[in-house]
């Protein structure tokens, strides 16, 4: 698993791990019954305290993503998928709201901006999209 911290872009660390558990289970990067690192291990892994990671992991089982395993640690919840794909859903259309504002406020024409639109997707499809979670 694979988990990419910014700590300059203004969004904190363990709202960047919740994040990009939810994107990866939506896109199946993790599958149910999966377990996810222990706080020690994810903690020595990015450099970051391990009271962090607990805080996502333990919003993460409040979101009922994870779910404890006796004597193994946490998996992800096999029903999770649902709720992750909604999760993301939501997330990008926030984005989407905020990036729509400032460009609008900006100057851009709707025209200038579905150009951009089009001509971004098209690369993106073309790489493949972003599977770097």
């Amino acid at each position: 698993m694979f988990f990419s911290i910014d700590s300059a872009n203004g969004i904190p660390i363990y709202e960047q791990l919740i994040r990009q558990v939810k994107l990866a289970v939506a896109d199946g990067v993790i599958s149910g019954g999966q377990m996810v690192p222990s706080v020690r291990q994810l903690a020595a892994e990015l450099a970051i305290n391990p009271n962090t990671i607990q805080r996502a992991y333990q919003q993460l089982q409040t979101d009922r993503v994870l779910e404890s395993i006796r004597g193994r640690g946490l998996a992800v919840r096999r029903d999770a998928v649902a709720r992750c794909t909604k999760a993301r859903n939501t997330l990008v259309g926030e984005s989407l709201t905020r990036l729509l504002y400032d460009a609008l406020s900006g100057g851009m024409t709707p025209d200038e901006l579905r150009e951009l639109f089009e001509d971004e997707l098209g690369r993106q499809i073309e790489a493949g999209g972003n599977k770097n979670i």
